[in-house]
């Protein structure tokens, strides 16, 4: 092996080791429990209707033309106040019925990203980790006897494990509008979104 070689693999080895060990720098053993909130729906495809109108999709293009201009944050967080009726925005969907089904699952689910950016901002400030929970995951499914729910992980037992009074403040806030969401659709409100 020339000398040239031998230099880059042994630098490639100690970029490799240096990045192992800033990895296991930021690795932490927290540990919590999370809530999984989940409430009857009609069925699947009449509650995915309702949600979508109540829970808009992200007006991406929007947001992006104000980032592109460099706009104040006051203007993005009008946009989403305006796009948002009950406070969230639909980032992403995907509909896994579609997906599963040539396996041969037959469930009906539909998954989404359901959250508002300008709300995980105020939690990003103080740990950019708040993002591995925003936007909040949902799912529209069906069980083996074709009832149909609506699921999430309750917010405030997520971004709680930060240990951040100015985030867990804000995983509270999530809690009531994910509450105030269920009502406007007109389904059963779990009582640990109230009192948390």
């Amino acid at each position: 092996m020339d000398l040239r070689r031998r230099a880059f693999l042994t630098a490639a080895a100690m970029t490799t080791a240096a990045a192992a060990t800033e990895a296991r720098a930021f690795t932490d053993d927290t540990s919590f429990t999370v809530k999984r909130i989940t409430v009857a729906v009609p069925n699947v495809r009449e509650f995915q209707r309702s949600y979508e109108k109540a829970v808009p999709t992200a007006p991406v293009d929007e947001y992006l033309a104000l980032v592109r201009r460099r706009a104040p944050w006051s203007e993005m967080v009008q946009l989403i106040a305006d796009r948002a009726p009950h406070g969230f925005l639909i980032y992403f969907k995907i509909d896994v019925h579609a997906m599963m089904q040539p396996a041969g699952d037959n469930a009906d689910c539909i998954a989404y990203l359901m959250g508002n950016h300008t709300i995980a901002e105020q939690m990003f400030r103080h740990d950019p980790r708040a993002m591995l929970y925003a936007p909040l995951k949902t799912v529209i499914w069906e069980d083996s006897t074709g009832a149909a729910w609506f699921s999430a992980d309750q917010p405030s037992t997520q971004f709680g494990s930060f240990g951040i009074p100015a985030i867990s403040k804000v995983g509270i806030e999530l809690d009531r509008k994910l509450a105030a969401l269920l009502e406007a659709l007109q389904v059963d409100v779990p009582e640990a979104l109230l009192h948390s």
